[in-house]
Parts: structure tokens; sequence; C-alpha cells
């Protein structure tokens, strides 16, 4: 497994730098978390960092701020879904992490499954909801259980396992709260595995993979931000072969969206060892249970030379490259 060397970065020429958090989504409250330690971070590395809530403040504000570069530490739509990144580009305000298409696609995971498909890359089988018409159906044909999720939001937000027919109507209830339409896949049994992957194009890099075991296998948001139960394991204890299959497949995953600059692609790993591609985050969480810095620290980097890595890579990606600054 290659992995990502770590380079000298000059923090002076980043200069004045907007860590944008908060916004106005349903992960605000992780994003808020993440937001403090990015920030509290760059300024222990000497960055001129400063913190700015998308979700109280006007892109005028943003645009009037002075910032000469941002780190995207918001999670969700407004934020990660390639919206702000749009605007980022209109105001030539170099950013981290993808571009508005790449942001785009990964928020939504329908679209997200159909470019791994097009590419020969495995996920889970899916089907799309409109609306409730089908409940009593979709379990003959993705057997059971099966996975009910809203296909434009992140951190386990709105997820249920439906274990019976009974179940579809609350789990499928459940997903629409925060979605006008519910993904329904296939469930696979096994192992969850996480990637993070750093750099971009052929520079793309996989850190050692996580494995997550929570409490019961259910791995929801309170598990993941601030229960103490759940359990990480990185490097996770696969064979080598596996290992670096599931690291090969979380860049080549990372690589068919067009990601940049840093992301985290998640995985089932089945009974046979096979692994299944879930969902790519491309600003996942920096909160002190997030898995890309463990992950970083892992191969000898500190939370503040992540961030400072990520955030020297940070650029407008729609634009010519030569006007970048």
């Amino acid at each position: 497994m290659n992995q990502p060397v770590k380079t000298p970065v000059d923090v002076q020429a980043l200069g004045k730098v907007g860590v944008l958090y908060g916004g106005r989504s349903a992960e605000r409250e992780v994003s808020l978390m993440s937001g403090k330690g990015v920030h509290q971070a760059l300024q222990s590395a000497g960055v001129d960092a400063h913190l700015f809530d998308t979700g109280e403040h006007s892109l005028g504000e943003l645009a009037a701020a002075g910032f000469d570069r941002v780190f995207i530490a918001l999670h969700g739509r407004y934020g990660e879904d390639g919206t702000l990144q749009g605007a980022l580009e209109l105001l030539e305000l170099p950013y981290t992490g993808s571009g508005p298409m790449a942001s785009s696609l990964a928020m939504d995971k329908t679209m997200t499954k159909r470019v791994w498909l097009q590419h020969g890359l495995p996920t889970p089988a899916f089907e799309l909801l409109d609306d409730s018409s089908e409940l009593r159906t979709v379990p003959d044909r993705l057997g059971l259980p099966l996975i009910l999720k809203p296909p434009h939001e992140g951190s386990t937000v709105g997820i249920t396992k439906v274990v019976g027919y009974s179940d579809m109507k609350e789990g499928y209830a459940q997903a629409a709260r925060f979605d006008a339409a519910v993904l329904a896949e296939q469930f696979i049994a096994g192992r969850e595995l996480t990637v993070a992957v750093l750099g971009t194009g052929r520079s793309a890099r996989a850190l050692p993979v996580i494995e997550i075991v929570a409490p019961g296998g259910n791995y929801d948001y309170e598990h993941k931000y601030f229960s103490d139960e759940t359990q990480y394991f990185c490097p996770a204890d696969l064979p080598a072969e596996v290992a670096e299959q599931v690291a090969d497949l979380a860049v080549r995953a990372y690589r068919a969206l067009d990601c940049a600059g840093w992301g985290r692609i998640d995985f089932m790993l089945d009974r046979g060892n096979q692994p299944w591609l879930l969902e790519a985050n491309t600003s996942p969480g920096m909160t002190g249970h997030s898995l890309v810095p463990m992950a970083a620290k892992a191969v000898g980097m500190s939370y503040a030379e992540l961030c400072v890595s990520i955030l020297s890579e940070a650029a407008c990606k729609v634009r010519s490259p030569a006007r970048n600054p």
C-alpha cells in the first residue's frame, strides 16, 4: 500500500484562512466540532486561521472577509454537496476537497453507485423509491434484511436496517424525514471498513484500512460521534492481500468520482472477503472520534499536520489551474 509522503509546508504562504463550519444541514452539530478542531490545529501550526459559520453568515460576508483560501469543515447539504463549491468557484476563492461535480455526485448515494457500476466497481444492489407504493415488493427483489436510507444525507442520518416486511413502512418514514426519495439497498453481512484517501488524480493514495466495530453492529449517529463503546482497529486485522485489495478499490472509487484533495470511502467486507462499496465522503468528519485523523496517525501524521497538508492543496477546480493563486 503506497502511503502519502509528508512534505514541508510554508504556513505563511497559505495566507489568511477561513475555516468554514456549522452550516444548515442535519449534520451541523458534527460540523461545529470538526471546524473547531481544524481551526485549533491550524492555529497551533502557525496558520492565520479564522472560523466562519456559513449557517450564520452570508456569501457576501464570506467574499468580504479577505480569505486567501478556505478549509471546508462542513458536512451534508449546502457544504459538502457541490453548492458551496460552485459559489467558491465564482468567488475565485481556493478551497479544500473536491470540486462542484465530484461533491454533488458523492453526496448523492444513488448517482455514486451508478458511476461505480459504470466503472465496474462492486456496490450492493439498490432501488430508489419515490413513494411508498413499492414497500411490499422491494424486499422480494433485494432480500431481507435490507437498508433504507436518505440518499442525500451523511453521518448515518435517517438509516434503518429493515429485518421484516412489517418494518418497511416505519423505515421508509424515517428516511423520508430527510429526503424526497428513499434509497433501498441490499444488506451485506460482514465487517464494516473505511479507507481515507489523500491527494488528487494519479497522486491519490490510501491511508491504512480501518475496521469499525459498533455495539450490536449498530454504527448509528450516536455511536459514530459520541459513544466510547465503538471500537476502531487501524490498521484493520486483515490478510495482506485483502487489505491491499480494499485500499486499491478505495482509490479507484475515489478517482471514478473525480474526487480531489481528500476523502473517505466506506465499505462492507462480506464473509467471503469480498469488499462492497457503500458511499464516498468528500468532507469527512474531523472530530475526536473521526476516522481520517485516526488513519493519518497510523502513518505518523499528526492531526495538525493532516490539516495543514489538506489546506496546502486548496484550489479552485473549474477554472484553469494556471490562474490559481
